[in-house]
């Protein structure tokens, strides 16, 4: 039987409107955050680059937190600051039920003059460690900061059919809190921000100067290496630079020293388990040519990738120091401060979430690589729950890899015309994980 002409118009928007309602849940949600962050995308921009104008040091960022806590108020979330000083967690509880993710970006800012030619360069200078200091954000945290309040701005658009509970983490101090004052991830742990209600899984992300704008890198396992700062005091015999055999050189221990640490990774580690790294970049003894002093400092670095050889790069410092000391006459004590944490992302969690990744950004455009040897705090808050922690370009694209201004310096730049990338991924991670949970507690 053949339809009249007539007939087919007036059924064509009621066939459209059936085929539209049977689409997967999935698709229609994933269409809808699209749009969603394609039209706050010049608003994730200038949030971030307000942020960039306006940075703020670690422990310090009193107007950023202001600025941002304004906005999770202004979407009716449930908004606590003052965590580990200038902090904030908020609390978006879904209209469904659900597992309980939490979101986290940091916000601090470094002591770095920006060389960079860009209309909202920072010209802000602040106080640091008792010195005047150029401030930048000059790792791209304004930009996880503008992507976590855009994600907050979608998710909370869409409260009725979220599932479960989303915190979202704007966290200080990153980069270390000054002198001997605490604060980052590990504070924010310790002032309970996993608990009440308790975190099933926690998700972060880090722009990179060197990955192409939109695209995601990352590794399941040990992902960035812990960071320990040593510290060894030589105690030696001070005497006349002339007479070197009345007294103890604790310089020449030292040397010794710094000499003997390096075969702690090229003699001592395992390294097809996973790398080790010692660094001394600080030396210090005397005041005078001509006098042998009585002591001499040196100060350093340790990166692991595996804990239990973390551990044990520890001991072989600390053995190698006072031995050597001992044996040439003077006294070596050994001090190491553990900074962060080895990044593990929780190799289950790598397999469920990777397809999020993939959905958002294309499958092509996630990649698998290598471990960092640069370290990052988010370490702490898989101490208590199932983590993933994951790189996001902003390398311009077309741009030459090896060019890409790194981290930490005044030419440091991103490019922001793909934050929404970011933005989507965050809230794709929340729903994807729900959705996952959900499935392997229906097969047990």
């Amino acid at each position: 039987m053949q339809l009249k002409q007539s007939t087919r118009w007036v059924l064509l928007p009621i066939l459209l409107l059936f085929i539209t309602s049977t689409l997967p849940a999935q698709q229609n949600r994933q269409t809808l955050i699209d749009q969603k962050a394609a039209a706050l995308l010049p608003q994730v921009i200038e949030w971030r680059r307000y942020l960039h104008q306006h940075p703020e040091l670690s422990n310090r960022e009193y107007k950023t937190a202001e600025y941002v806590a304004a906005h999770l108020k202004k979407l009716g979330l449930e908004v606590q600051t003052g965590i580990a000083k200038t902090g904030i967690v908020a609390i978006l509880k879904g209209g469904q039920p659900g597992p309980v993710v939490a979101l986290r970006a940091d916000m601090d800012a470094l002591p770095v003059k920006e060389r960079v030619a860009i209309p909202f360069k920072s010209t802000v200078r602040a106080e640091y460690m008792g010195d005047t200091v150029p401030v930048m954000h000059a790792c791209g945290h304004d930009s996880h900061v503008a992507m976590l309040m855009g994600a907050a701005e979608i998710l909370s658009s869409m409260k009725k059919d979220l599932p479960g509970t989303v915190k979202f983490f704007f966290q200080p101090a990153e980069e270390g809190p000054p002198g001997n004052e605490e604060g980052g991830a590990p504070l924010m742990v310790k002032e309970g921000c996993m608990d009440n209600p308790k975190v099933d899984a926690v998700f972060g992300m880090h722009i990179e100067s060197d990955i192409e704008a939109g695209t995601f890198e990352y590794k399941s396992g040990a992902f960035m290496a812990s960071s320990d700062w040593f510290t060894i005091n030589i105690k030696g015999k001070q005497s006349h630079g002339s007479q070197p055999w009345k007294g103890i050189d604790p310089i020449v221990v030292g040397t010794e020293i710094v000499n003997a640490l390096q075969t702690i990774v090229s003699r001592q580690s395992e390294l097809t388990k996973a790398p080790v790294v010692i660094t001394v970049g600080k030396f210090h003894s005397g005041v005078r040519p001509n006098i042998i002093p009585e002591e001499a400092v040196l100060q350093g670095t340790i990166r692991a990738l595996d804990t239990k050889m973390q551990q044990e790069t520890h001991e072989r410092i600390r053995k190698i120091a006072t031995t050597i000391a001992e044996a040439m006459g003077a006294t070596a004590q050994v001090t190491i401060d553990t900074k962060t944490l080895v990044t593990y992302n929780d190799p289950a969690l790598v397999k469920m979430m990777v397809p999020s990744f993939e959905r958002t950004a294309g499958k092509e455009n996630v990649k698998e690589r290598e471990w960092v040897t640069g370290s990052e705090d988010f370490s702490y808050y898989g101490e208590k729950a199932p983590s993933f922690f994951i790189y996001f370009g902003g390398m311009p694209k077309g741009a030459d890899k090896s060019k890409a201004p790194p981290h930490h310096t005044p030419d440091f730049y991103i490019d922001d015309s793909r934050l929404d990338v970011g933005v989507k991924a965050f809230c794709n991670l929340v729903f994807d994980y729900a959705k996952g949970i959900a499935e392997i507690r229906g097969k047990k």
